[in-house]
């Protein structure tokens, strides 16, 4: 299955994972294109009940049209307050793919691709205030240099930053060709998609929260799962992956896994089965596949 929106990854392993109910009520964190709400949907039967969150208004043009089907305009980190709202306390199943779209991605004037000059943008909801231009123009040295080594794991970030902010004191960088021309020096010809992709995903992670907002949204999902419920994630850096691992195996982010009063190790889940990753022909299919990694986990 595909779509001009977006290519869903891991399609079938991901909905799989799931291990749906016909009479289940399901929840797509990251609607996109909606190939994975559709394969979804699919395997319900008439009670059933999927709801989807996608924060990015051009997302919305994607709505199915099935009255098993509700698309909520906001971002998952208030997962359990929106379902709420829609009466929903407890779920069978949560899907997520941590991904950009190959829509925002081809959208040139995004921000989000390497491979088009646009305003410095980035920003995943465009009603936030904070877009790639602020973080380039007014984030301290320090504070961009620590974007740029944490999210984009750039070992010279100091001297990016230094670079960018005598720069800056110029004349403000204003689009992604000014930025690239401004740290060309940080490009060497073979690495240069390579580093600049990094430098992308570093300012694109600060801008849209990533981490903050993955976190939050992975500390509600033991309240939200019915007991046997699955979670089905697809990560795609491993700054994500690392996250999702560890909540998965400790039930939090830092330190050693709770334990009863017997010593016996507390979770609320359980991994099922080992790491998942596309195949061959899927990355051949689609190329933005290649660094997926789907992790299912059940409730306790």
């Amino acid at each position: 299955m595909s779509s001009p929106y977006h290519n869903p990854v891991l399609l079938h392993e991901s909905v799989d994972g799931l291990n749906i109910k016909h009479d289940g009520v399901y929840v797509d964190v990251t609607f996109g294109g909606g190939g994975h709400s559709k394969e979804i949907l699919k395997r319900l039967g008439d009670e059933g009940r999927l709801f989807a969150f996608d924060q990015d208004e051009d997302a919305l043009q994607n709505a199915i049209d099935d009255g098993r089907f509700q698309l909520i305009n906001q971002n998952f980190r208030y997962l359990k307050q929106f379902l709420k709202f829609y009466g929903i306390r407890k779920v069978d199943g949560i899907l997520a793919d941590f991904g950009v779209s190959s829509h925002q991605f081809d959208e040139a004037e995004r921000g989000f691709s390497i491979r088009f000059n646009a305003d410095l943008d980035m920003r995943m909801n465009r009603n936030n205030e904070l877009s790639a231009y602020e973080v380039v123009n007014t984030y301290s040295q320090e504070d961009l240099a620590s974007v740029l080594y944490q999210y984009g794991e750039l070992r010279n970030a100091r001297a990016m930053a230094k670079t960018i902010e005598a720069s800056r004191s110029d004349a403000p960088i204003k689009t992604t060709d000014e930025l690239k021309t401004v740290l060309a020096g940080f490009l060497p010809k073979m690495k240069e998609n390579k580093i600049l992709a990094q430098i992308y995903q570093a300012i694109r992670i600060e801008v849209n929260q990533e981490i903050e907002v993955l976190k939050e949204f992975l500390l509600q999902v033991p309240d939200m799962l019915e007991k046997g419920g699955r979670l089905s994630m697809i990560s795609y850096h491993s700054l994500e992956d690392r996250l999702v691992k560890r909540f998965i195996r400790a039930g939090k982010f830092e330190g050693e896994p709770e334990k009863d009063f017997y010593g016996n190790i507390d979770v609320p889940l359980k991994k099922v089965g080992g790491l998942i990753v596309p195949s061959a022909e899927e990355i051949a299919r689609n190329n933005r596949a290649r660094s997926a990694k789907l992790r299912i986990a059940e409730r306790l």
